[in-house]
This record gives C-alpha cells, sequence and structure tokens, in this order.
C-alpha cells in the first residue's frame, strides 16, 4: 500500500502487544524507532493501523517527522485514483471526517486567538473556527453525495422495471475485477497492478451465450481494516450491490494470504447485508500457479473457502482461460434464483 502510494520502503519493525499505549509502541521499541529513523535517514513513519489523534501527536513529537497511519495512506490513494465528480466527492468526505479530530495535532499554529467581525465569535480560537468550517463542509458534502444515492435510486429502479438482471464484481483489492470486467465487456477500464484503481461503481451491458442480456457492474476493492468511516463514504457506491441478482467474489488464488482475504470480502458483504445473495466464487489468476498443475483440484482449499454450496470457477481474467465456464454458470445460476433474487430486492 505504501508503495502503490509513491513511498519508497527503507526499513520496518514490528510489535506484537495486548493494549497499544498513548505512542502505541512500547517504550523500548519506539527507542529502537528513534533509532532506525536515525540510521536510515526516513522522511515519514508510516503505522499499519489507524492511530488515534492523540497517539499520532505523541508519536510525531518523539519522532520530530511526519507520522501517517493506515488509514490516512488509503486515502491518499483513494485521492489519487478518484477521476469522476462521486469519487472525488467521496474521497473529500473521507478526508475531511479523518482530518477534524486531529485538527489540533496537524496545525499547532491554529491554537492561536483571533477576532474578527462576521467570522468568528469574539473569543473564538482560530482552533474552533477550523473545525466550525470542516463541519460545515462535511455537511455539504454528505447533502451531495445524497443527492448522488437519490439519483442512483431513481436508476435502479428504472433498471429493475426493465427486468435486466445485474452481475456485480467483488473482491479484495488487486484481486483483478476490473481485468475480469474488461476481459467480459471488452470495455477499457483502467486495470492496474496496485491497490483501489477502481474507485467508482462502472456498468456495461453484456451478453450471455444464451442471448439474454445482464448489467456487468464493477465496484472499489476492499480491504483488511477498512475504517467505518471510509466504508460509510462509499456507502452510496456500495449500495449498488444491493440491486445484484448475482454477486461474483473474485479472488486472487496465487496470493499468500488468500484465505484471509475472502474472509474479509464475506464479512465486508454482511456487513451490507447482502451476504444471502446468489453468489459465484472466481478464482482468479491461474495463469500465476506453478507450472506443476492447473491448479483446477486444489483451488478451493488454496483460499480456504471451499463450499459445496456455492458454485466456483477457476479462471484467468488476463489470458481469458475459463470465461465461457464462468458465463454459463452466471446462465445457471440467474436460472436457478431468480424468484430468490426477487425476494431479497423486495425486502431491500
Amino acid at each position: 500500500m505504501a508503495h502503490t502510494a509513491g513511498a519508497n520502503v527503507v526499513g520496518q519493525i514490528t510489535q506484537r502487544m495486548d493494549h497499544p499505549t498513548p505512542f502505541y509502541l512500547g517504550k523500548g521499541k519506539l527507542e529502537e524507532l528513534k533509532v532506525l529513523v536515525a540510521e536510515l535517514d526516513a522522511e515519514v513513519v508510516i503505522f499499519d493501523d489507524e492511530l488515534t489523534p492523540s497517539q499520532q501527536g505523541n508519536l510525531e513529537r518523539e519522532l520530530t517527522i511526519k507520522v501517517l497511519d493506515r488509514t490516512s495512506v488509503i486515502l491518499d490513494v483513494f485521492g489519487s485514483h478518484a477521476s469522476t465528480k462521486e469519487g472525488r466527492l467521496q474521497v473529500e468526505l473521507a478526508q475531511y471526517e479523518y482530518l477534524l479530530p486531529r485538527l489540533a495535532g496537524q496545525w499547532t499554529h491554529l491554537e492561536r486567538l483571533g477576532g474578527g467581525i462576521g467570522t468568528r465569535g469574539p473569543g473564538e480560537s482560530q482552533l474552533e473556527t477550523d473545525r466550525r468550517l470542516v463541519r460545515g463542509r462535511i455537511q455539504r458534502l454528505k447533502g451531495e453525495l445524497d443527492l448522488v444515492r437519490r439519483h442512483r435510486s431513481r436508476y435502479r429502479e428504472r433498471r429493475r422495471a426493465a427486468g435486466i438482471s445485474v452481475v456485480s464484481l467483488v473482491g479484495y483489492t488487486n484481486a483483478g475485477k476490473s481485468t475480469l470486467f474488461n476481459a467480459l465487456s471488452k470495455a477499457n477500464v483502467t486495470a492496474q497492478d496496485q491497490l483501489f484503481s477502481t474507485l467508482d461503481p462502472i456498468t456495461r451491458r453484456i451478453q450471455l451465450p444464451d442471448g439474454r442480456p445482464v448489467l456487468l457492474t464493477d465496484t472499489v476493492g476492499f480491504i483488511q481494516k477498512l475504517s467505518h468511516g471510509l466504508v460509510a463514504a462509499f456507502r452510496a457506491t456500495l449500495e449498488e450491490l444491493q440491486e445484484a441478482s448475482i454477486i461474483l467474489h473474485v479472488g486472487d488464488i496465487t496470493h499468500p494470504n488468500s484465505a484471509e482475504q475472502a474472509h474479509v470480502v464475506e464479512e465486508a458483504l454482511k456487513d451490507l447485508a447482502v451476504d444471502k445473495y446468489p453468489r459465484i466464487r472466481v478464482l482468479n489468476k491461474i495463469d500465476l500457479l506453478p507450472p506443476a498443475g492447473d491448479g483446477r483440484s486444489d483451488a478451493s482449499d488454496m483460499v480456504g473457502v471451499r463450499d459445496s454450496e456455492v458454485p466456483t470457477v477457476v479462471i484467468s481474467a488476463h489470458r481469458k482461460w475459463g470465461l465461457d465456464d464462468l458465463l454459463h454458470l452466471i446462465e445457471a445460476e440467474l436460472d436457478r434464483t431468480s424468484p430468490q433474487v426477487a425476494s431479497l430486492w423486495a425486502r431491500s
């Protein structure tokens, strides 16, 4: 993730603790980090967890360099990849909500008192003024995103009335969803070997082998320890999943943490109340498996998600292997689950 954000990682340390301290790290590990920062002439320290505002402030005072946490790095990546108005609104909202409790630590010069007719009341500090302005911006962004949500809702209603099935791609970030989307829809959506290359839902009409049309939707990738604020900011986007006839859970079967990644996605689907929707498990990147075998016999075991109730197909989106099998499986699942989908939509 640091590489995706443009950082050059020169060193790392780890520590296992039952409870984080006011400095997040233990005293000894903090001293070790200070030495490492000096030896490597590091310019920034990134923590693979979300720090509290006080922890971040304490660490920056001790280390005397910039300290970032997992959420701030994800926000930086989001900011560089947001290309549509909706994507930029979502990212800006998440950035402001992350920034609000950290204003005092970020800008100590804001602690000075300031007067000013028409801008702030007598005796109100500059910090309080900035907090008020940020809160106001957050409310405006939420209002704009609410308009987006309502527009999407009206579009979904028209789509539902037309009776066209929706197939939604979900998966851990960088699992190959956009590559699969391009392969199936012959679109030219950005598909890069980096995290969060897709932030905005993209929908294309495709045709199944039996001739029926369906709408294929690509969505933002999931990741471990995604803060509630980030999930909330992208809720308008993720609500698209609630209209899915079938959810394709795309997984990278070559990743060493594939089982854990699959679990993260399943938990996210549960949080979004779509875990009961018809689903197909798509095990991607078979072309990257060792040449000793094609992986078809044990691919499900590799990701730790063998489940007889969830149909599974093994593919290579990059090589376009197994796509016909996937399309025929989508047809079969649509035929089998149509009444179930109608019932789920009626309750949502």
